[in-house]
């Protein structure tokens, strides 16, 4: 039997709350403080402990983030740090600057500091087949690997900086493309009498398929925009990620146009549907409704 590991936990919005419930069907366990404690209360019922203090948590064998802003990662894990936690994991997506400002601030406490921002929806944790990529220090990455394996299928070490907020970034900002292309086809298909779940099984089955076009095919089949990952979030990160590109000085045309149809599903009132409103926004532009 693996050796169970305390964990504290930060965080217990959609994100927070699936990893917290993975942690505890594995038989670790968790001292969860959110900053509204009401959100926290099924994960009581769950097993896990409920802290009435962000300190509370920073005594476990590792200690976790998972929040919604870089603002928020800032506020609370620098404020944790006076905690001394043992080891603290950050599984937000955030900048790099941000990251940066909470690594050195962890630098100065004697805090290991693992940035450990995960791929996948609360779906995807639920079902095991999450995955986190990481930098840090080794020591930060082998002491935090154990509860990230325990949540998701794989934790990749990417070196000792911020490669792991730079990686995320860039997954979000292929997820976004991606995405629009997909919104492109479908209604191109609709508009021209050929049924979108026919598109999406001939796209699952060739080169271009992978896991995210097959998951998606349900929800774009009935035009499902019930939240998994929000348009205003998906927008923060394309944000983040034409902030880096900016000061890099490397284009990025095709997500710039996404970012103005991400702008529009949120004008349109999508801002907290699921980010596929993109395919709204290209139904409306097409001028003829999507049918389910």
């Amino acid at each position: 039997m693996s050796e169970k590991i305390t964990v504290g936990w930060i965080g217990a919005g959609r994100m927070g709350s699936a990893m917290v419930r993975r942690l505890l069907l594995a038989g670790h366990p968790v001292t969860v403080w959110n900053r509204t404690p009401a959100k926290a209360e099924p994960l009581r019922q769950a097993g896990a402990r409920i802290a009435a203090e962000p300190g509370e948590a920073a005594g476990s064998q590792v200690t976790v983030t998972s929040l919604d802003t870089p603002a928020a990662l800032e506020e609370v894990a620098i404020g944790l740090l006076d905690h001394r936690p043992s080891v603290l994991v950050d599984t937000s997506t955030v900048s790099v600057e941000s990251s940066r400002r909470v690594r050195e601030a962890a630098a100065k406490a004697g805090v290991p500091f693992l940035a450990a921002p995960v791929s996948g929806n609360p779906s995807a944790v639920e079902a095991g087949t999450a995955s986190f990529v990481c930098s840090g220090s080794r020591e930060a990455y082998e002491r935090a690997r154990g509860v990230l394996e325990a949540i998701g299928r794989a934790a990749t070490y990417a070196g000792e900086g911020e490669e792991a907020r730079l990686l995320k970034i860039c997954h979000n900002l292929l997820l976004a493309i991606t995405t629009q292309g997909l919104a492109e086809v479908v209604v191109l298909c609709e508009q021209l009498g050929v049924d979108k779940r026919t598109l999406m099984e001939f796209l699952n089955e060739s080169v271009v398929g992978s896991a995210f076009t097959r998951y998606k095919t349900d929800a774009i089949a009935a035009m499902d925009l019930t939240p998994t990952f929000t348009s205003r979030l998906l927008l923060k990160d394309v944000d983040l990620g034409l902030a880096e590109a900016t000061a890099g000085q490397v284009p990025l045309p095709l997500v710039a146009m996404v970012r103005t149809l991400l702008v529009s599903a949120i004008a349109q009132g999508h801002g907290e549907e699921d980010f596929l409103s993109l395919l709204a926004v290209q139904e409306k532009a097409a001028g003829k409704g999507v049918t389910a």
